[in-house]
Parts: structure tokens; C-alpha cells; sequence
């Protein structure tokens, strides 16, 4: 079953026409994103009556947008307005005409509403299990708190990036006096909200203003990877990035690499939302995801029909059926991958070779799981694609350095190209860690090579230590030519990883049962 939804999303600052596809076996996905700079806050007059030139502005884009839904032959189109919407005194006067001059049915969000979709996507697409989100739009700001992702508290305030910028920024460039002011207010604000103090949970920052946050972080520090959901910062980063954004004049804002231009005059005051409520929270962490209100609509319309994930590790293995539903995994190969490493892993950790460790234990599974999935662009470089795809792609329900380990693990070809693979990520990983990665990519490609036939035949193994050799017994269901072969070649990296010499034996079990 393949679902297409359209969202429209009528914001303060933009109105954006997301499209979304869904299947059971693929996940969500977006297929198209497209948006138009209208700044509708600006058009609400004095009483806060959206002028005919917003009207005007409102109409054109959602006609525009509508040529586009009509193209992908779409039914389910949902159309959900937020603050500038909501504020409008003629609310009603604009959701009645835009029915009769475009078709399109708006829904006007309430602030519980607005700031619950920004929840539900953030605990359905990130591994924080306890958090603060925030979600800063052109004309409010929504907060929330949730506990092991069960929502607790929620706000939302009536101010955003382009009221903010209107009423603390007379120019283009924040004034020192102006910007005390902004501070003031914000700690304000913040600190009527009892259940926002000390926290000591991360934030989660959702929206546009929060990703060009993370983009210029990631520009100023050379981030070796691509993508900024889940992207990481801690305060020390966002308090600098906020300096420099404060401090530079709007010529340079519009240099800025990262910085979308439609948002150099309000960057600066978003970006002092997120340090006041950081210091508010005391949080732990800074965190943005990618997806937000518009995910969390659809969201809510498929927790209807499909059992939605919920647990950490829930999240991260509807990445991972969306990952090897790409790349076309082998289901059974690559459950069979698993199998033989973890019971690798358990064998050598029983005759004491390795200790038993759950994070190095989940590594293993998921590096089995994915190990060369880059086969699907071309076998004589499979390692390096796997490390590239894995590396570079936004997987939900893990953090960047987590998704480097596995790329790690999964491309795992020799010592020699892990380390070049990981010498971008010097400064991320400890020796004692980057020892353990090769140790558990060793084991999964020594686990790869002992389904050389791709039989799936291996079911079943002993191994015992003799002085600092490893005798390793292996039983299978057939002759085992291209087993025995490729695990004599590749047993080498093991070898040099755990520091001993390994002896193989392959035992036919039809000739075993017949003795």
C-alpha cells in the first residue's frame, strides 16, 4: 500500500508545499519541497487583520501549489495554518475564501496542536528519549517536555523570528542596547514557564532558523559528513556561533555559508532564543531534527492505520528496513550475518578472548546487518561506498558519531582502510575505541566470508582455546568449498585484531549424522 499526502504549511515567515510518500516496507519519505518566502506576520495590520496584499500573497501560493498536487494526482492534501493565521482577527474571512478561490481547506492549528506535531515527529525520528523541544516559526515559538517520549508539558509563545526581529531590531544589525533588551525579554518569557528550569535534558530544536544554526556550525568547523538531522552542538558551539551571528553586519550574513538568504535578517534573534532557553533548561545537549510540525501531521494520520515506533531502538530499525529496502539487503543473507557474528562474539567472549559488552554486542548487529550493502553499486568498490552511503545518509534514531561507527564496521575491509576511511574522525573516536571498531569489523567480515556460497549453510559452531590458538569448528548443511575458501583468505584480519592464530575445521553435518 502506497500512500501520497500533501502538506501545506501556511507559516509567519514561509508557506512550503511538502509531499510525502509512504509504504509499510520503505517508511515516509519526502518527494518534494517546495517553498515561497511570504512573510504573512508583515501583512497583519494594527487590529491584526491580514491586509488584501497578504490575502493576495496567500492565494497566488496556494494556486501555485495546486498545479503541483494535481501533477502527482494527490487526494490527500492538508493544508494547516499557524500563528499569523491564527492571530488574524479575520481568521474565518480567510479560511472561507481561500476554499472558494482555490479549493484549499485550512486548518488553523492551536497552539496545543502546533507544539504536539512538533513532538510526535521529534520521538519518532530521534534517539532522545527525555528532552525540551523547540520550534521557533516568524510568529511564535512552541515548547514542549516530554519524559521516555511521553509528552508532559507543552507551550507555545507569541513571538517568533520576524516579530522578534520587528520589535528588537530597528536595522539590519542588532545594536548592543537592542540586543540586552532581547535578552532580557527572552529570559523573561522563559522563566514564567516553571516547568522549563533545570531540566537537564537536551533540546531539541526543530524548524528552519534551527538548521541554519547547525549548517553554519558545521561550515565554521569543516563537518566531515553531510546532513544535519541529529547533528549535535554543544553549548560552548552554540553560544559561538550565536557571537559571530550578532556581530556580523548583513553584508556579511548574506556571504554566510549555511545561512539560507530569506533568513539573514531574523537569524540572529532565533539564535538567541536557543542560547536563553539553553541556559533556562541547563540543558545537556543541543540537538536539531529535520523533522517537525508538517512530519509530525502525517504522522498522526498513519498511527492510525500502521503500528507506530516508539522505542529508541524502534526508530532506528524503520531506518534501517528503509536502508535496506534501497539498497535491496538480502533479508535472510543479512539475518544470517547477524547470527553468525553474535554467535562469534558470544563463543570468544565465553573462552574469555573478548569481554561481553550490550553497546559492542548492538554495533555487531548492525554492522552485520548493512556489511557491504555498497555490493548494490558496484562489488569492486563496495567497501567504499558502503562507508560513504552509511557515513553520509541521515538515519534516523542515532547520532552522527554512532552512524560513523557503523559505517565503520559495515564497509570493514582491512585495517589499513579503516583507518583511512575514519582518518576525518581522528578527533571523535579514542585509540582504545577505534581498536574496538576494528576488532568487531574483523569478526563481521570473517562472519561474511563463512557464507561464501551465499547458502546460508553455516548453522551452527563451536570454539575452544588452545594456548593462543582458536580452534573454531564449523558445522554446515552441504559441502563447504566456497566457505573453506574464503575464510582461510579472510580469518588474516581477525587474526592480527584478537592477536592469535585461528585453526578451522568444516564439518559436514549429513556426513557427521550418517556415521
Amino acid at each position: 500500500m502506497r500512500n501520497k499526502t500533501a502538506v501545506i504549511d501556511i507559516g509567519s515567515n514561509t508557506i512550503r508545499l511538502v509531499i510525502y510518500d509512504y509504504e509499510p516496507k520503505k517508511g515516509m519519505r519526502e518527494i518534494e519541497n517546495i517553498k515561497t518566502v511570504a512573510r504573512l506576520k508583515s501583512f497583519l495590520d494594527e487590529e491584526n487583520k491580514l491586509n488584501e496584499k497578504g490575502l493576495t500573497l496567500l492565494k497566488e501560493a496556494l494556486l501555485a501549489f495546486n498545479e503541483i498536487i494535481d501533477y502527482h494526482g494527490i487526494q490527500d492534501v492538508r493544508a494547516a495554518a499557524t500563528a499569523a493565521i491564527r492571530q488574524a482577527v479575520n481568521q474565518q474571512e480567510i479560511v472561507s475564501r481561500m476554499k472558494a478561490e482555490t479549493g484549499v481547506n485550512i486548518n488553523i492549528l492551536t497552539e496545543e496542536e502546533e507544539a504536539y506535531f512538533g513532538y510526535l515527529a521529534v520521538i519518532h525520528s530521534t534517539p532522545v528519549l527525555s528532552a525540551v523541544t523547540v520550534d521557533i516559526g516568524g510568529g511564535s515559538t512552541e515548547v514542549t517536555y516530554y519524559e521516555h517520549k511521553q509528552l508532559i508539558h507543552s507551550h507555545s509563545f507569541p513571538f517568533g523570528a520576524v516579530s522578534l526581529k520587528k520589535d528588537f531590531m530597528a536595522g539590519d544589525q542588532m545594536t548592543q542596547n537592542e540586543h540586552k533588551k532581547l535578552i532580557r525579554f527572552l529570559k523573561s518569557e522563559f522563566n514564567s514557564l516553571g516547568w522549563l528550569k533545570n531540566k537537564k535534558v537536551p533540546i531539541v530544536a526543530i524548524g528552519g532558523s534551527a538548521r541554519n544554526v547547525a549548517q553554519i556550525h558545521q561550515q565554521l568547523i569543516k563537518y566531515p559528513v553531510a546532513g544535519v538531522h541529529q547533528y549535535w552542538m554543544e553549548e560552548k558551539d552554540l553560544h559561538e556561533t550565536n557571537d559571530m551571528l550578532t556581530a556580523m553586519s548583513k553584508e556579511d550574513l548574506e556571504k554566510l555559508d549555511g545561512l539560507s538568504s530569506d533568513r539573514t535578517d531574523i537569524i540572529a534573534p532565533a539564535s538567541q532564543v536557543f542560547c536563553e532557553l539553553y541556559k533556562i533548561v541547563d540543558a545537556k545537549g543541543f540537538m536539531f531534527s529535520k523533522k517537525g510540525l508538517r512530519e509530525g501531521i502525517v504522522l498522526k494520520e498513519l498511527m492510525k492505520r500502521y503500528t507506530a515506533p516508539l522505542s529508541k531502538d524502534n526508530v532506528f530499525m524503520e531506518s534501517l528496513n528503509e536502508l535496506a529496502f534501497d539498497y535491496s539487503i538480502d533479508k535472510e543473507q543479512a539475518e544470517q550475518m547477524v547470527s553468525l557474528t553474535t554467535e562469534l562474539y558470544s563463543h570468544l567472549c565465553a573462552v574469555g578472548v573478548l569481554k561481553e559488552n550490550e553497546e559492542d554486542l548492538q554495533l555487531i548487529k548492525r554492522g552485520a546487518y548493512l556489511y557491504y550493502l555498497g555490493d548494490y553499486i558496484d562489488s569492486d568498490s563496495s567497501s567504499q561506498h558502503t562507508f560513504y552511503i552509511i557515513g553520509n545518509r541521515s538515519i534516523d534514531g542515532i547520532l552522527h558519531r554512532d552512524r560513523i561507527k557503523i559505517a565503520a564496521v559495515a564497509s570493514f575491509k582491512s585495517k589499513s582502510m579503516l583507518y583511512q576511511f575514519m582518518d576525518p574522525f581522528t578527533d571523535w573516536f579514542t585509540n582504545e575505541e577505534m581498536e574496538t571498531i576494528r576488532v568487531i569489523g574483523a569478526l563481521v567480515k570473517f562472519a561474511y566470508s563463512l557464507n561464501g556460497s551465499k547458502r546460508n549453510i553455516i548453522n551452527q559452531l563451536e570454539i575452544r582455546k588452545k594456548n593462543d590458538d582458536l580452534i573454531m569448528t564449523l558445522f554446515a548443511e552441504g559441502r563447504t568449498i566456497a566457505e573453506e575458501y574464503q575464510a582461510g583468505k579472510q580469518k588474516k584480519h581477525l587474526e592480527k585484531a584478537l592477536k592469535m592464530n585461528i585453526q578451522l575445521d568444516f564439518k559436514q553435518m549429513s556426513a557427521i549424522s550418517n556415521r
